[in-house]
């Protein structure tokens, strides 16, 4: 981000707030543009390569304009806190409006999840990613990376709002609640993280420590590589094997 003090900033916010100060709006973009590049960074770790970072790119930008023309400056919140709500929910938005998981994942994963349900009632019990790549002659990380794919788009879908309660000002729903969700909604919301928090209890101590740096600390896997002395492959891969045993623990309770 462009360094400047406090006070300059506050003179390119009072620009941009009483004249829409070209200018001003242009350096304030500026200097909250990596926001678009990490937030970016982060999502397209757990999408799949034909998703174009470049329209994530565009995505993410729509929403720091969305929170530069939004932001109340004289409120007790930093634009930054405020800008990365607005960017995440653009991008995520975005992905919810179009199909981003290719047909071919889709029906990938449904093959998949076919081959599990005959193996388990073959061996009465949980089979292995090795298992399964054996049944449908795969490569085992080609079966870890396509749930975990799958698991990503069905995680995004918990949170996705009716077509009823369309929200026009975008990713809104993340800083305000306009729509009162139902009873039986939010019961059955609360019970679907429940049980997604107890099978993250059984995941090894590395695949926990994964989940809830990337998803709670929000670490990319380059950070995580550095703070676990490991490679980006290799916490990439932990991730996706720890994806997978959630889909495989949780069943068809989200899916």
């Amino acid at each position: 981000m462009v360094h400047i003090s406090a006070s300059e900033e506050k003179a390119y916010w009072d620009k941009w707030n009483s004249t829409r100060d070209a200018d001003a709006g242009n350096f304030l973009v500026k200097k909250y543009l990596p926001l678009v590049s990490y937030h970016v960074q982060r999502i397209s770790t757990g999408l799949p390569k034909n998703v174009s970072r470049e329209d994530l790119n565009s995505l993410g930008l729509m929403g720091l304009y969305d929170a530069l023309e939004k932001f109340d400056s004289s409120r007790d919140l930093k634009f930054d806190t405020y800008s990365s709500f607005r960017i995440r929910g653009a991008i995520i938005d975005g992905l919810r409006k179009e199909d981003w998981l290719p047909r071919t994942t889709r029906d990938k994963a449904k093959k998949i999840e076919a081959a599990i349900e005959r193996l388990e009632q073959r061996h009465l019990g949980k089979v292995s990613a090795s298992a399964i790549a054996k049944e449908l002659g795969m490569d085992e990380d080609e079966v870890y990376s396509t749930m975990a794919e799958h698991f990503f788009a069905n995680i995004l879908s918990i949170d996705e709002q009716p077509s009823d309660q369309d929200d026009k000002e975008g990713a809104s729903f993340l800083l305000k609640d306009d729509k009162t969700e139902l009873p039986e909604d939010k019961l059955l919301k609360e019970e679907m993280y429940k049980n997604l928090a107890n099978h993250i209890e059984s995941l090894s101590e590395k695949e926990q420590l994964i989940i809830s740096l990337f998803y709670n600390e929000e670490l990319t896997f380059t950070e995580i590589g550095h703070v676990m002395n490991l490679s980006t492959s290799r916490i990439s891969q932990i991730h996706s094997k720890a994806l997978f045993k959630l889909r495989e623990s949780l069943g068809k309770i989200i899916f």
